[in-house]
């Protein structure tokens, strides 16, 4: 009686996390593969969707990979775009957190403040802050400032100009600064959450700041460093929002300021409407980001983590 009610409880919780799952996630997925073996365009649902295409999508998809110069391009700018936006969520959310720990309380919540408003403020809202910001004319406050100090002589267009570099800087900080919150948010609460007692002996013992942060610290959150970089890695491999609006106002290069999720995106309800290429890109955008998840959990030691301590705690 007690083992079927503790079932009952069990699937009380599991049922609506499943069903989201269901719902949101793999059915989803399993249109999108099915849209990537039809014709499907300008989204004529009664015309192509019937149509069996076989792999012709994705031969069109890696023929483009090969020969065309804007989805190199846009290959080319997630390759780096993800990696590096990924080590600063990681990293920069690890050193606020660690920075919270050492500080004091007023302190802390005043940086806890200032570091979520990127992802409190709308998309719309800190997107645009950051166009003016970045903004190629002497309106810009970058340029402003840097004119004003007489470091440049004239506007720059940061995000069009010193291609691939400047539109690369420009979406990798706009995007950095919303996932360092995120890191910081989830890593401080680990951080807090480490007994006292482990400090305090750490203390007794001589430990300085960085001994205590390298011995006792970090070691101690590292399901919560793994978390932050898998939920971070697979986001950025999947998010468009800021990038669209910085592409779409033309602050920086549509080539070299697109990451993939975002040419899936433009593929689909843009332009050419090509769904059965955006299905097909997008099934492919799925493949990478599960194998990455996998070695990301596999690089950061997973299965050490969940493996049955050696002795009694």
């Amino acid at each position: 009686m007690k083992d079927s009610k503790r079932s009952l409880e069990l699937w009380a919780f599991l049922v609506p996390a499943l069903l989201i799952l269901v719902v949101f996630y793999f059915l989803p997925t399993i249109l999108t593969i099915f849209i990537s073996f039809t014709p499907l365009r300008n989204w004529n649902i009664d015309r192509y969707a019937r149509i069996f295409a076989g792999w012709r999508n994705y031969y069109r998809l890696f023929y483009a990979i090969q020969n065309d110069p804007s989805v190199r391009a846009v290959f080319l700018t997630t390759a780096v775009f993800v990696p590096v936006t990924l080590a600063i969520n990681v990293l920069g959310g690890l050193a606020l957190a660690l920075i919270n720990f050492f500080v004091g309380k007023r302190s802390n919540a005043l940086i806890n403040t200032i570091w979520l408003l990127p992802r409190m403020t709308p998309i719309a809202v800190y997107s645009l802050v950051w166009y003016y910001f970045f903004h190629g004319s002497e309106i810009g406050t970058l340029n402003s400032i840097l004119i004003k100090l007489g470091i440049i002589h004239r506007a720059v267009s940061w995000g069009q100009e010193f291609l691939p570099y400047g539109a690369w800087s420009v979406i990798i900080f706009v995007n950095g600064l919303v996932g360092v919150s995120f890191g910081m948010i989830v890593l401080s609460s680990a951080v807090k959450s480490i007994p006292t007692e482990h400090i305090i002996a750490a203390r007794v013992d001589g430990a300085t700041d960085w001994q205590l942060c390298r011995r006792i610290l970090i070691p101690q959150i590292r399901w919560h460093i793994m978390y932050v970089a898998t939920w971070q890695l697979l986001s950025l491999l999947t998010s468009y929002a800021h990038t669209y609006l910085l592409v779409s106002w033309r602050l920086v290069d549509k080539s070299y300021g697109t990451p993939w999720a975002l040419y899936v995106y433009e593929l689909a309800f843009t332009g050419v409407f090509d769904q059965g290429l955006a299905a097909a890109s997008g099934v492919f955008l799925v493949i990478v980001g599960a194998i990455l998840g996998w070695l990301t959990l596999k690089i950061l030691g997973f299965n050490k983590l969940v493996t049955e301590p050696r002795g009694d705690l």
